[in-house]
């Protein structure tokens, strides 16, 4: 199938070289920082997603120039350009007491670009929307711009950044929202050909929802889970023992997944996401904000650790370090990192405070001791060599005892 894909980004230019390599689709892409992109296809290394290079060598994306052929192309044409926030909003530091929506404008762009060069072609296209919005925005922002020849689709992708390739690969589900079955159809038959996971189908306004519902349905285990390790942390009870007696409770519980204590939520969406949907219970005026509860229970959490940690520096005299500065393990990304906040937070209450990422930094000179939080579970902070005399505060309960270290899993007996 003739396909077309719109932002090739961190997230787009992977799936469309899956499209284009893995599913034997012929994929026209366009991005209008076509520099950055063919910069980005020249030099892999620094992308971060697994398989993208391997993806990159069985041969290059077609790049257009105009969105005009990009159109003239497709059958089916994927629109996945960023909805940002202002920075204030991402998660790496307190959010801001005004809440705010995504910001809107490259959405609705490239959806007007689209539609025009549908209507002077006279070209029947099916538009897929990819990029994350609240529910009701297709319809405030979008459907205006439609004509005759464009059919619109809604269908987010559950990706992240780190397992871009894996997640679109194999994915729980696919989601599509339109106006009718039949406008399914060939996005239905796009996906098909890439793997055989099952397909929901929904009105486009509660494909909107079912987006950010489930985004933020993670982000509320992570907060429960940090809740229970710090009772546990306080009462000498087991987080990593009561989340295995919970994983049994498969019928009322669900997945274990997320449910683990350690750091905050993290990544380029989900502090954002919780921070846009306390922005609707406002505009819907809801009866109870439990969105914006979650943002701040997010920022508290991280506010407690601060409290642990600055006790150990008081109590040793020691310089505070963060291991990590990444959103997750496997990844340089710091979009919405939980190690950042920590930082921000220690920084606000005037301390100097070292942060340090495995995969990125060259080797950290361990000579003095200090107090290290880990604030991302990278594989390669286990084979540090800590000085004597160090408290290394392990909020996930991973790093191992070594002579002369007071090693703290934070809210575990061991």
């Amino acid at each position: 199938m003739n396909v077309g894909w719109i932002g090739l980004g961190k997230l787009g230019a992977p799936c469309a070289l899956a499209l284009q390599h893995l599913a034997g689709h012929d994929v026209l892409g366009y991005d209008v920082r076509r520099q950055d992109v063919e910069r980005l296809f020249a030099d892999p290394s620094d992308h971060g997603e697994e398989g993208f290079g391997a993806l990159i060598e069985l041969g290059p994306l077609k790049l257009a120039h105009t969105i005009g052929e990009v159109v003239a192309h497709a059958d089916v044409v994927f629109v996945a350009v960023q909805t940002p926030h202002a920075p204030a909003y991402g998660g790496e530091t307190p959010m801001p007491e005004e809440r705010r929506d995504f910001e809107y404008g490259y959405l609705i762009q490239a959806v007007r670009d689209v539609c025009r060069a549908a209507a002077d072609q006279a070209k029947p296209i099916t538009l897929v929307v990819v990029s994350t919005v609240l529910p009701g925005t297709c319809n405030k922002h979008l459907r205006g711009l439609l004509n005759p020849f464009v059919t619109l689709v809604y269908s987010p992708l559950f990706i992240a950044m780190g397992s871009t390739l894996k997640d679109f690969r194999e994915p729980e589900f696919v989601l599509m929202g339109a106006d009718s079955p039949e406008s399914l159809a060939p996005v239905a038959a796009v996906y098909a050909a890439l793997h055989d996971r099952p397909v929901f189908r929904a009105s486009i306004e509660t494909a909107e929802l079912i987006k950010v519902a489930y985004n933020t349905f993670i982000s509320m285990k992570i907060v429960w889970a940090n809740t229970m390790m710090e009772i546990c942390h306080k009462t000498g009870a087991d987080c990593d023992q009561l989340v295995n007696a919970l994983t049994l409770a498969t019928d009322r519980v669900i997945s274990p997944a997320y449910m683990r204590g350690g750091m905050g939520d993290g990544g380029a969406c989900h502090p954002r996401d919780m921070i846009a949907m306390s922005w609707l219970a406002e505009r819907l005026n809801l009866s109870y904000d439990l969105l914006g509860q979650m943002a701040y229970a997010r920022e508290a959490q991280s506010g407690w650790l601060a409290d642990l940690t600055e006790r150990w520096a008081e109590q040793t005299g020691f310089d505070i370090a963060i291991l990590g500065k990444a959103y997750k393990p496997g990844t340089a990304l710091t979009a919405g990192s939980p190690a950042l906040l920590l930082a921000h937070q220690l920084a606000e209450r005037g301390h100097d405070v070292v942060l340090w990422d495995a995969p990125v930094d060259s080797r950290m000179d361990l000579t003095e001791p200090a107090v290290f939080v880990v604030g991302t579970k990278h594989p390669a902070n286990t084979s540090l060599k800590f000085p004597p005399g160090t408290v290394v505060l392990d909020p996930f309960g991973y790093m191992p005892d070594q002579p002369g270290v007071t090693v703290i899993r934070v809210g575990r007996k061991s």
